[in-house]
């Protein structure tokens, strides 16, 4: 190689590197440098076997992949409010991975479905961050997406400080079933999939709309909980 395409190469290379999101390190390629990939892997709840946390839920399994705290809580605000759909890659892409080693022994083939924003809600962020993880998601696993499968017909308040029945009253009817686009799976449980699970009230009422048309859902899968219980050694 020339010395004058090393010097090309090099400006090419330099002007091409990307910074890190959370903290503006070199990331030699990747989403997230490694000093951040890293403190995001010590949150995850079953970091030595790389497996999903199962939280408890009367209604149906909850898969989430980490602890809604420190830096997988700020990638996720980062993911959501900063303009950094990026972040989803990784994120969906660990939870896949953990997804997979939890489900070895009995696997199953679920249609993904993220959980929709309202379109207003939609318009002003730009992207959908529960569907940019699940696209990650689903490269991983290798299941069917359908980013449309549901609707968000009725704009709703925000959650953050609304008590477990708030919740649930902000969210009643707030979910429509595109049954044109999940009639492709008829054989295919529902794998619901949103980006934080804390009550389950947002889940609960895309459950109902679901099972309403007769719809299976298989469960609910999350990258991170706010839940404090602990996860079994």
């Amino acid at each position: 190689m020339g010395f004058w395409t090393q010097v090309t190469d090099g400006i090419l290379n330099l002007f091409l590197r990307s910074n890190c999101p959370l903290c503006d390190r070199p990331t030699d390629g990747e989403v997230l440098c490694s000093t951040c990939s890293r403190a995001l892997r010590q949150l995850q709840f079953c970091p030595s076997r790389r497996r999903l946390y199962t939280c408890a839920s009367k209604s149906m399994p909850v898969w989430v992949w980490g602890k809604y705290q420190g830096q997988l809580k700020r990638a996720i605000a980062s993911l959501k409010y900063d303009n950094h759909p990026e972040i989803a890659r990784p994120l969906g892409q660990w939870l896949g991975e953990a997804w997979i080693a939890t489900h070895r022994a009995k696997p199953v083939s679920p249609l993904v479905i993220p959980i929709p924003l309202h379109p207003e809600k939609l318009k002003q962020r730009g992207f959908n961050q529960a569907e940019c993880l699940a696209a990650s998601f689903c490269q991983v696993t290798g299941f069917p997406l359908s980013a449309n499968g549901l609707i968000r017909s009725r704009e709703t308040e925000a959650q953050f400080g609304k008590r477990a029945d708030q919740r649930r009253a902000n969210l009643k009817n707030a979910f429509t079933v595109n049954t044109a686009r999940i009639s492709r799976y008829p054989r295919s449980p529902v794998l619901l999939l949103d980006d934080i699970y804390t009550t389950g009230a947002t889940v609960q009422s895309a459950t109902q709309a679901l099972r309403y048309q007769g719809i299976s859902v298989y469960g609910v899968v999350a990258i991170a909980t706010t839940s404090t219980t602990q996860p079994p050694n």
